[in-house]
């Protein structure tokens, strides 16, 4: 029996969690909240909604009020281990972590077997006097890290000490392109937009429209939003809102342009299925801004996506056979 504990900040650890255990074909209780524990659930999995997260401040697309939002992180925190330990108390077995450091504590304490997954070694949200908690809790991070049978990092590196690199973790299509089109009813040059599992895309979104609506006739496009759990739009003809999917991977290799936040797990079912993508981090969110770097993009780009829709869409590459979820399976299957 496993216990799986799912961040529930976003639906980007819920997407590759649900891409591990489909991989690992056994019995597993996942462990979540909000949006994310609806997402698990909907995929079949037996899942306990108990975490309710602390949000972003997010305005006009730039994180706010960061200090105040690590302390109330950390009261969360502490909520989580109280959670986590009665979980535990009535469940044996590995216990796996994706971000979820409250459930790490407490398998630490008692002994069980524990995987951590993870994007982040340390975090760097603060500066100046708020730096120094901040700090406090990386140590904190890294010497929970250093007591756990393995920490799974899904992007490519070098394996070291207990942390194994798999690379890209993502859902398999369920079907090929051409299919998904016709499934979809998407038969213009579509735009998929994200707004991810929070409202903090909302910003996004609504420039999208405002870009769309004067791109339209020039690119004979249609736009789709994804809205997800918990952002609201009225309806409108402008646009086609499908609201809170459990198939994103589908519509993302279905679509000829993906706009979304940097968040990790769309921009690699982006790479992974060949769609070109616009990716705007919230401005102030290092592990966003360190996303979208990568790909060549920053939050002032918000204000040309004008000339980016242009230059992206349908600018299509290979499908890649990305195997992240195999390895991180195969590794977690070795410690059962």
């Amino acid at each position: 029996m496993i216990t799986f504990f799912t961040s529930p900040i976003g639906l980007g650890h819920a997407t590759r969690d649900i891409a591990i255990a489909e991989e690992l074909k056994t019995d597993i209780l996942f462990v979540s909240g909000e949006g994310a524990s609806i997402l698990i659930a909907r995929e079949g999995f037996n899942t306990l909604d108990v975490y309710k997260s602390e949000k972003f401040i997010v305005e006009s697309g730039q994180l706010q009020h960061v200090f105040k939002w690590l302390l109330r992180y950390y009261l969360y925190y502490k909520k989580c281990k109280t959670i986590a330990k009665e979980i535990l108390d009535n469940h044996n077995g590995l216990i796996i972590s994706d971000e979820d450091f409250a459930s790490i504590a407490v398998a630490k304490k008692t002994g069980q077997r524990h995987v951590l997954i993870t994007d982040i070694i340390e975090s760097h949200f603060t500066t100046g006097l708020a730096s120094v908690i901040e700090k406090k809790m990386n140590k904190s991070m890294r010497n929970i890290m250093q007591t756990c049978d393995c920490v799974i990092i899904p992007e490519v590196g070098d394996d070291r000490d207990n942390i194994r690199y798999v690379g890209p973790i993502v859902r398999r299509a369920s079907a090929d392109r051409n299919m998904l089109r016709k499934q979809f009813c998407f038969e213009k040059n579509t735009i998929l937009v994200s707004s991810g599992g929070t409202d903090a895309g909302k910003y996004l979104v609504q420039k999208v429209i405002e870009m769309h609506r004067q791109l339209q006739s020039k690119l004979g496009s249609e736009l789709i939003i994804v809205s997800g759990p918990s952002l609201k739009l009225p309806d409108s003809q402008e646009y086609r809102n499908l609201g809170f999917v459990n198939n994103m991977h589908d519509l993302v290799y279905a679509a000829d342009l993906v706009i979304s936040l940097a968040g990790r797990s769309t921009m690699d079912e982006s790479m992974a299925y060949g769609t070109p993508g616009i990716f705007i981090p919230i401005k102030n969110h290092f592990e966003q801004e360190q996303n979208a770097a990568r790909f060549g993009f920053k939050y002032e780009d918000i204000f040309r996506l004008e000339h980016l829709i242009k230059v992206k869409i349908g600018c299509r590459s290979n499908v890649v056979d990305i195997k992240g979820a195999a390895r991180a399976a195969k590794i977690i299957s070795m410690l059962m």
